[in-house]
């Protein structure tokens, strides 16, 4: 993949100055209050936001200060959204590439088996999870990481697949490269365009899911919280308190938005003229069998 242009579109740039003031806020944030986030103040009970009293943004219903919680949860919605991206990254890449070079009965093979991963059903399989092990950090990047990289396998798998048949491939192959050296230097590295663009697809994506868990009580024990735990505090305290519901959920919208804004930007910003066809091999009747190499 090969940049059109020398400058970036508009739009990948607003995003990722939005998205670094996010993260500057959601790091640096906690230090420009006075008030631990899970320390209560008795005397200001769902206190609406003011400056005077030191609470910005108000107040829980006791006492819990909404800025500085909200700024730890956007620290962890992003960190999870981060790192589950990172995993689905590295599973789709590689297991998309290998079906796609590969070919005939392994390809159709590898493919079988990802559509019974999509077919198995992810939240039952995640509070089964959650409720064997305790939940942790690691366990949750492990199952969102693991149900966000469907889709990028797919698209990759597809473009693999092109990518085996063209001339430079070939070459590689008659003068004796491995299938490893091939998918290392031919192969991967020429995908590394969608999947940049699906990355942040990915991120919104995992962000969501985990906001989503959250709001179902299935995120990080307490006194941890992400966007979605909020999210389902502030619902029960809409009427007396309603800044507790609305600042988490601006924060996921804001991030959420410049995330889809930014592989928006991308995929118009890297020459991806074969995304449309790999989009459309991707979603095609996958029992249709794939010529070898």
């Amino acid at each position: 993949m090969m940049l059109t242009s020398s400058r970036w579109p508009r739009s990948v740039t607003i995003s990722l100055r939005v998205l670094a003031a996010l993260a500057l806020l959601a790091l640096l944030g906690p230090w420009l209050s006075a008030y631990a986030p899970e320390h209560p103040d008795w005397n200001a009970l769902s206190v609406a936001p003011s400056l005077a009293r030191g609470h910005w943004l108000g107040t829980d219903a006791i006492g819990r200060d909404t800025f500085v919680r909200a700024c730890y949860g956007l620290r962890l919605s992003l960190l999870l959204g981060s790192g589950a991206t990172l995993v689905a990254l590295a599973i789709g890449l590689s297991y998309g590439a290998t079906a796609g070079y590969l070919g005939g009965r392994s390809e159709r093979l590898m493919m079988r088996g990802l559509d019974v991963v999509s077919a198995l059903p992810f939240l039952l399989i995640v509070i089964l999870l959650l409720t064997l092990f305790n939940r942790s950090l690691p366990l949750l990047l492990a199952a969102i990481g693991g149900y966000v990289w469907i889709d990028l396998a797919r698209v990759v798998r597809a473009e693999a697949a092109r990518l085996r048949e063209l001339p430079f491939v070939l070459a590689a192959r008659a003068a004796g490269a491995s299938t490893w050296q091939i998918l290392r230097w031919h192969i991967v590295p020429n995908l590394l365009g969608i999947a940049l663009v699906y990355a942040s697809l990915m991120a919104a994506q995992a962000i969501l899911v985990e906001s989503f868990l959250g709001f179902l009580g299935l995120s990080i024990d307490q006194p941890s919280a992400g966007l979605g735990t909020l999210l389902e505090e502030g619902a029960q305290e809409l009427a007396s308190a309603p800044w507790t519901l609305l600042v988490p959920a601006l924060l996921l919208v804001a991030t959420l938005a410049c995330f889809q804004q930014l592989g928006d930007g991308l995929r118009d910003a890297l020459d991806v003229r074969n995304a449309p066809r790999a989009v459309e091999d991707a979603t095609a009747d996958t029992a249709m069998p794939a010529n070898g190499p």
